[in-house]
């Protein structure tokens, strides 16, 4: 039997030591179809917790689970939930300021680059992917930091223009409900992936074009479901289900990479 995870407004808290630790309530629903009666179906019916990279915590419940029932199984798991969202804080103080020098990671669609940052006194100022390398070229060593970094994020930008118009084209198909072509801006955000105005405008993070192919298309997908729903109900995950089936994976890959890929 498929089970969807369906978003409410339903929000929890607990207190581990001396940390007040909130959580959200997805309430699981499933397709109209007669259950299996084997031993798996038991387990079902458990309330299953996870702490997101984010350090948020959510608990999947079946729909008429109570209250109490799901504050007691997340307080049962309290220092399980507890020791994750330490773990998750200190990968995030490990995250340091990127510094635009030599040998420094840098995302592309998914994949790992080094920076390669050299100095040409007879080229012009550019940036190019070259053998697994990003290469950044400078016209000279005068403010060499900040110039390398104005030319990566403008490369970025330039990227994200091309690669999120070509996943626009790409999932405009798979959205019925939305009537000719939506505007799209770009815009550097510190939290957000991207928004969707009431007049169907899209706005995306340009780093969202570090992350792979399938979580740009999420990204774009969830932004175009706004267009008919304009807030996260029921409908809506329904809606971005219908033209994603697994966009909670894609999610979740996203999730993992994204202290990563805001970082600047």
């Amino acid at each position: 039997m498929r089970k969807e995870a369906v978003a409410t407004p339903e929000r929890g808290l607990f207190v581990y030591g001396d940390e007040v630790i909130h959580y959200n309530i997805l309430r699981q629903t499933a397709a109209i179809k007669p259950p299996k009666l084997d031993n798996n179906s038991k387990k079902s019916r458990k309330v299953t917790i996870k702490v997101h990279p984010d350090q948020s915590v959510v608990a999947t419940a079946p729909i008429d689970a109570t209250s109490e029932a799901i504050q007691s199984a997340i307080v049962k798991q309290a220092r399980w939930v507890w020791q994750h969202i330490i773990a998750f804080r200190s990968q995030h103080d490990h995250v340091l300021p990127r510094h635009y020098v030599s040998g420094e990671t840098q995302f592309y669609l998914g994949r790992r680059y080094m920076l390669k940052v050299g100095i040409d006194t007879s080229a012009s100022s550019n940036v190019k992917l070259l053998r697994g390398k990003l290469s950044v070229v400078l016209h000279s060593e005068e403010k060499k930091t900040p110039m390398a970094k104005a030319l990566v994020t403008q490369w970025y930008q330039h990227r994200a223009q091309i690669i999120f118009q070509e996943q626009l084209n790409k999932s405009l198909p798979k959205t019925t409900w939305v009537s000719g072509r939506p505007s799209l801006r770009i815009l550097t955000m510190k939290k957000q992936w991207g928004s969707c105005s009431a007049k169907g405008d899209l706005l995306l993070n340009p780093h969202l074009v570090k992350a792979p192919k399938e979580c740009i298309e999420y990204v774009i997908l969830h932004e175009l479901c706004h267009i008919a729903e304009h807030n996260h109900s029921e409908r809506f995950w329904r809606l971005l289900t219908q033209v994603m089936p697994n966009w909670k994976v894609v999610k979740g890959k996203l999730d993992d990479m994204a202290e990563l890929y805001l970082n600047e």
